[in-house]
């Protein structure tokens, strides 16, 4: 990549100053580029002459025209750097060589060639288990269920667009309390209202038995029961649980579905019970010293976890052990979730029984051994050399939970190749809370949403809200549709907060379509392809893949603007990788469509001499790839017309 090569030659040329200075070894220090705030500062900036004054024993200034001369007497970084420049107390400042950059990365015969098929991770080829959704079966999605599928989405199509092999799962807590309660409500309560889903169904009865629990509180003792039916397996209610589940989860997949989101396995918890991986996870963990069962006080029968100090910082359920089996014998969900993790990594040395849910995508299941030689086997599953879990960040602990038994088992290498994406859950704004019926004259800045007490805003409602804002407000029908439209500008507001930011969702400032929105960049790619149709058409260009590699003219302010953030595409796409971060490439995507629009602004792509005319749409054929792979990247379309 462009900057990590200017880094390397740079790094160089201080080492022979370190040299020729009179030291021994390699120098300390490693050189730091930074992009300037300001481009007349140049497009890179290093302030390693400062960081070396001491050792040097000379002024910033000196040191920096030392490393001046030894880059020039070099050649400038290959030719990349048109020249350095000095700057007090000591900063270095570096200008491209924007011709070179061109025919390095400009595309040989004059194709768009600056893509992202150039970057790759140090994990390049390695296979990357990514689990996210896992929402538990029980009643329809929500927009927080959504934030969660979105982010992890793009970290798949993020990740194997930078090289790496990607299996996605998506995990269904099918013994869970969550299910039980709405198979109670089922028995419990009479719902009577008409809906058009049995997810929609569910989300009342759901929210009905948690009602019922608060005004009897014995009728919790109904759940229990279900849990160790439903853990049983092979009875009426777990029967019942696993008709209710499935349903509910193939409206789950539908929906993730409309916004472009699918999986490779549906990993079902009863699954992990039934095929026996727990039981085989429990006898390793015996055999460990962390692991035991309590004699005594109020954990006495649980057999649990032992915290370790690494992790007891925090207080509360932080500082405790953590229970994996309870007293009564029903498994918390970590237990379940140990077990699944050595199975992600091939530790159990086993496999689960597969068989297809809908087209392209595979499930869990439990069958006999004729079903299962009936079934054509899919592609090996598990066997991760990387294991990425999109859980928002109450789920912290359970997951450093996961981490330490893989530690305490001896298996450090994978410990330390388990990543938690955590990031902020999705609550709701004062004014979108009061129109949902919640009481907001405590004046708090945010609402919770409560699947126990039915306050929620589901996908189906806000896709179609939102669609009936585009329908409305869009001056041309042509294109894609506002459906189409409404989806994608719900991925990007999600996507684009800082992952550890809470989403406080407004209904206005989702259905807007200017500013920063997915809209917005919709509009900049159309635009984008507009002008290059009408290009070839004209008879301006061959075709946008065809332009002749232009000399780069002197650059009016805004060519200079784009150019330069188009040459950081691959460090975006980098360190979008390696943070695991979907709003870093938002951000760029932003920047690049603001850009854009001042660039078409300023100075017409059409008009003018010939080669004028030849290089700003080759540059124009530049945005629209680039903006193309972040979209794609994104899981936005890119549309021809809007």
């Amino acid at each position: 990549m462009l900057k990590e090569t200017i880094k390397s030659q740079l790094q160089q040329a201080v080492q022979q100053c370190w040299i020729d200075s009179g030291n021994d070894g390699e120098c300390p220090y490693e050189v730091m580029l930074e992009q300037p705030a300001h481009e007349k500062h140049g497009e890179y900036a290093t302030n390693a002459a400062m960081k070396l004054a001491k050792a040097f024993r000379k002024p910033p200034v000196a040191i920096a025209e030392m490393i001046k001369a030894k880059l020039e007497a070099d050649g400038l970084i290959e030719g990349l750097i048109a020249r350095v420049e000095v700057v007090p107390p000591g900063f270095l400042n570096l200008y491209l060589n924007w011709n070179e950059w061109m025919k390095r990365y400009g595309g040989a015969g004059g194709t768009v060639g600056y893509r992202a098929e150039g970057v790759k991770s140090s994990a390049h080829g390695k296979k990357v288990l990514i689990e996210h959704t896992s929402i538990n079966p029980n009643k329809s999605a929500h927009i927080g269920h959504l934030r969660n599928s979105c982010i992890g989405d793009t970290l798949v199509r993020l990740l194997r667009k930078t090289g790496h092999q990607v299996e996605v799962h998506n995990y269904i807590d099918d013994l869970g309390n969550q299910l039980a309660d709405t198979l109670v409500g089922i028995q419990q309560t009479n719902m009577q209202s008409r809906h058009r889903r049995f997810g929609d169904f569910c989300w009342d009865v759901y929210a009905a038995i948690n009602k019922q629990y608060a005004i009897d509180p014995e009728l919790q003792h109904e759940r229990t029961k279900v849990l160790h039916a439903i853990e049983a397996g092979d009875n009426n209610t777990a029967w019942l649980g696993s008709l209710v589940a499935e349903r509910i989860v193939r409206e789950h997949v539908e929906e993730m579905g409309s916004f472009g989101i699918d999986y490779d396995l549906l990993v079902w918890e009863s699954s992990i019970v039934r095929e026996g991986f727990w039981a085989k996870a429990f006898e390793l963990l015996k055999q460990t010293e962390d692991f035991q069962q309590e004699q005594e006080g109020r954990l006495a029968g649980c057999w649990v976890l032992k915290q370790e100090e690494t992790i007891s910082g925090q207080e509360s359920e932080h500082n405790q052990d953590k229970v994996l089996v309870r007293s009564n014998g029903i498994l918390t969900y970590t237990a379940k979730d140990i077990a699944y993790h050595l199975w992600k990594f091939g530790l159990l040395k086993q496999d689960f029984s597969y068989k297809p849910f809908e087209a392209g995508l595979w499930t869990t299941a439990t069958l006999d051994n004729a079903e299962a030689g009936r079934l054509e086997k899919p592609t090996s599953f598990g066997q991760a050399d990387m294991v990425i879990n999109v859980i928002d960040y109450r789920q912290e602990y359970p997951q450093l939970m996961v981490k330490q038994a893989l530690q305490a088992l001896g298996y450090e290498e994978q410990a330390e190749a388990l990543h938690h994406v955590s990031y902020g859950v999705v609550s709701l704004s004062p004014k979108s809370a009061s129109e949902l019926g919640i009481d907001t004259s405590d004046g708090k800045a945010s609402y919770a949403m409560s699947g126990r007490q039915g306050i929620g805003i589901k996908i189906k409602d806000l896709v179609s809200r939102v669609e009936q804002v585009i329908e409305a407000s869009r001056p041309s029908k042509e294109g894609l549709s506002s459906r189409m439209i409404a989806i994608a500008s719900i991925r990007y507001y999600l996507l684009r907060f800082n992952l550890q930011t809470e989403v406080v969702f407004d209904m206005d400032q989702a259905t807007e379509i200017s500013g920063n929105t997915g809209v917005y960049l919709l509009y900049a790619y159309a635009r984008a392809n507009r002008v290059l149709n009408k290009a070839a058409a004209e008879g301006a260009g061959k075709g946008e893949n065809t332009f002749a590699l232009p000399a780069i003219p002197e650059l009016a302010p805004a060519e200079h603007s784009l150019l330069t953030h188009l040459s950081r595409w691959p460090e975006t796409l980098a360190l979008a990788s390696k943070e695991l971060s979907p709003n870093v490439l938002c951000q760029y995507a932003f920047e690049l469509a603001t850009r854009f629009s001042n660039f078409y602004a300023a100075c017409p792509i059409l008009k003018g001499e010939q080669e004028l005319v030849t290089f700003r749409l080759w540059l124009t054929a530049q945005i629209k790839h680039t903006l193309g792979e972040a979209l794609e990247i994104l899981g936005l379309p890119t549309p021809e017309a809007m």
